[in-house]
Parts: C-alpha cells; structure tokens; sequence
C-alpha cells in the first residue's frame, strides 16, 4: 500500500474527504506526518521479514574503521559473518577494543570481532574490526533496517500496512478530541490487537525468534 493510499483510508475513517497528494491540504499533511510516527513504532516493535537486509563491506589491510552506508543510525544486527573466513563474527565491548588497541600491540589478520563506535558525516553507523585486517575480507552484516520516511505519495510501506493505518488513525482521533464517538483509548486498543496480529503472522516465518530461552 502506497503512502498515499494510508493517508487516504485513514482520512475515510475520520469522514474526510480524500485527496490527490498527501500534502494537499494542512490536514492530509498531519495525516501524513502521523503516519510516518506510526509507521516508525511499528518497525521498532518487531524484526519485521520485510526489512531485513545485508550490507556487505570488503576490508582493505590495515584499515579497521568501516561505514555501514545506508543504515542512518537506525538498525538491529541479526548477526554478522566473516564470509571470507566462513564464520560468524562476534560483538565485543568499546573497553575491549580500547584494551587491544591502546594497552597492547593491536593484532593483524581475519576479523573476528566488531563494535559500532560512532556515526560518519552523513550519518551512517562506523564499525570497528578486530583483528586489524590484514587484507581482502568479504564481511556480511545480516540487519534489520527500518524503511526511509515517507515523503512521495507513490511510496509503497514495506511493512504490514493495517498496523500502522490503525494507529496513525488512533492518533488522528487522540488529536481532535473524538471521532464520532470513538474515544481514543478504543481506536488505540484497535490499533495494538492489529499490531499483535501482524507480528504473530510475520513471526511464524521466524519462530525461533519468538521462544524464550532461560539459562
């Protein structure tokens, strides 16, 4: 469903008229701007399949330092391999990368460990290796990576459309005060058990993500 499909769906449930491009009118254009509070929420609330992605990086020898381009500061990692090495890289603390490369000679050879340290000029997550690589490593960061804000009407929303019309729409309703009698604790009610529904679905693609595991 595209961006301005929402906008429109959620102006029919607020007995609006429709329009032809979401920042036609001043209240299409709040429209717009809930939706896009309410589509980020959703993305926060679960690894949803359609916005998983890899980003490759292929290491230079001697540089440890590399951008995630694409990511804006906003991404989970799945996990993170070593396709070179065939292996899986493991997360190690900043304290331990200021250990290996300040109190100690740093070592050279195939990364095994990463750590986010810093955002570039444009924004994107930096990561640092460990070992300092030694040369040619093709390295794949399995993430979760929210889409870009909506901003074109013809945009297409990656994740399940309904949570998010739900609760831009509870919004809509929390912000004029009613909508037709419909208080804004039921329409966010509404939006939740849609939002719950939606991730049961996407989860069965994923289930072992969904069981608890104690120690």
């Amino acid at each position: 469903m595209t961006y301005l499909e929402i906008v429109n769906n959620i102006l029919r449930r607020l007995r609006e008229r429709t329009v032809s491009t979401v920042e036609e009118t001043a209240y299409s254009t709040l429209i717009g701007v809930l939706v896009n509070d309410a589509k980020e929420e959703v993305e926060n609330a679960w690894n949803w399949s359609a916005l998983r992605t890899t980003l490759s990086a292929t290491t230079t020898s001697g540089t440890f330092n590399y951008e995630l381009n694409g990511t804006k500061n906003r991404f989970k990692v799945l996990d993170v391999v070593n396709d070179t090495g065939n292996f899986f890289m493991t997360y190690r603390t900043a304290s331990d990368f200021n250990n290996w490369f300040l109190n100690q000679t740093p070592a050279n050879g195939s990364p095994r460990y990463y750590s986010f340290n810093g955002i570039s000029d444009d924004g994107d997550t930096l990561v640092d290796l460990y070992p300092i690589p030694n040369g040619a490593f093709n390295l794949r960061f399995n993430v979760v990576m929210p889409q870009a804000e909506l901003t074109a009407d013809s945009t297409t929303l990656l994740i399940p459309a309904k949570p998010v019309q739900m609760l831009a729409y509870a919004k809509a309703v929390e912000e004029r005060g009613e909508d037709g009698g419909a208080s804004a604790n039921t329409a966010y009610a509404t939006a939740a058990r849609v939002l719950n529904d939606a991730i049961a679905f996407d989860s069965a693609k994923h289930p072992e993500e969904a069981i608890w595991v104690t120690d």
